[in-house]
C-alpha cells in the first residue's frame, strides 16, 4: 500500500522545506521507494533535494501542443503523451521526482493538473511513499490535485494570517469532500514558543498544533548556500522536530 503525504499552506510558510525534511526522514528510516511531487507552478523542490530537473510536465505538455509531433503507429495522442511524460521523472537512489511546472498558457495550470492526477494514479503503486509539495493557497484543492491523501500536513508560518489560511484549507477539504484520512497542523519558524496572539487565534478557529517547528539557522544557511536539505545533520532542530513528527504519524499517533 502506498502512503500519500501532501503538504499545503500559505506562501512563505516553509512548505518546501518541510516537504524536504519529510523526504529526508523517509530516506533514512525506511527502505521503500519515494516519489516526490512538486505540484507548485513555482517549482523549487528539486533544489531542496539536490536534484536537477530538465523537463517539467507543464513544459512537456506545452511543447506537445505546439510542435508537430509524429505520433508512432499504434499510439493515440493521449497514450503517446503519457509515454512521453516518463521523460519528466528525475530518478535517483530510492527517490524519484516529478515536477508539474507551468501550464500551456499564461496562468493556466488546469490541464497539467489533470494530467498530473492521472499520471500519479498510474505511477503511485510503484512507490511506498508519495510526498507532494503543493502550491500556495487553495487552488490545488479546488482543482482536486490533492485527494486520496493519507496525511495532509497543513503548514503555517508563525503568524495570525497563516493560521487563518489553514482554517480555510480545512473548510475547503470538508466542502469538497476530499478523501483525506488525517490532517495535521504544523506551525513553522517558531522561536520561543507560540506567540499568545497566534495561540489565541488558533483557539478561536478550533485549530490544535500537531507540532511546532523551531526556526533553524542551519536550514536558512542551506537555502542561502543552495545546499540540499537532505544533507542537514541529525542535530538540526528542524530535522529533529520533523523526525519526531513523522515517527509519530507513521505509527498512527
Amino acid at each position: 500500500m502506498t502512503c500519500t503525504i501532501a503538504v499545503a499552506g500559505k506562501g512563505g510558510s516553509g512548505k518546501t522545506s518541510i516537504t524536504s525534511l519529510i523526504i529526508r526522514y523517509l530516506k533514512k528510516n525506511d527502505s521503500g521507494l519515494i516519489l516526490a511531487v512538486d505540484a507548485d507552478a513555482n517549482a523549487n523542490l528539486a533544489d531542496s533535494l539536490g536534484l536537477e530537473v530538465s523537463q517539467t510536465l507543464g513544459s512537456l505538455i506545452a511543447s506537445f501542443n505546439v510542435e508537430k509531433i509524429n505520433i508512432p503507429a499504434g499510439f493515440t495522442k493521449e497514450a503517446y503523451l503519457e509515454y512521453k511524460l516518463n521523460e519528466a521523472v528525475v530518478e535517483s537512489n530510492r527517490l524519484d521526482l516529478v515536477t508539474m511546472g507551468r501550464g500551456e498558457g499564461p496562468e493556466c495550470y488546469c490541464y497539467p493538473n489533470s494530467i498530473l492526477r492521472k499520471f500519479l494514479d498510474t505511477m503511485s503503486d510503484n512507490y511506498a511513499y508519495v510526498v507532494m509539495d503543493n502550491e500556495a493557497g487553495l487552488e490545488h484543492l479546488s482543482r482536486r490535485t490533492t485527494q486520496n491523501v493519507d496525511e495532509l500536513l497543513l503548514v503555517s508560518d508563525h503568524s495570525v494570517k497563516g493560521v487563518r489560511t489553514l482554517a480555510r484549507i480545512k473548510d475547503l477539504v470538508s466542502e469538497l469532500g476530499l478523501a483525506v484520512k488525517r490532517q495535521s497542523v504544523i506551525i513553522n519558524f517558531v522561536a520561543d514558543g507560540l506567540d499568545p496572539a497566534v495561540a489565541e487565534e488558533m483557539n478561536r478557529l478550533g485549530l490544535t498544533p500537531t507540532t511546532t517547528v523551531p526556526f533553524d539557522e542551519e536550514v536558512r544557511q542551506c537555502d542561502l548556500q543552495q545546499k540540499p536539505l537532505l544533507d542537514l545533520p541529525d542535530t538540526s532542530r528542524a530535522v529533529a522536530t520533523v523526525n519526531e513528527l513523522m515517527t509519530r504519524l507513521l505509527k498512527g499517533g
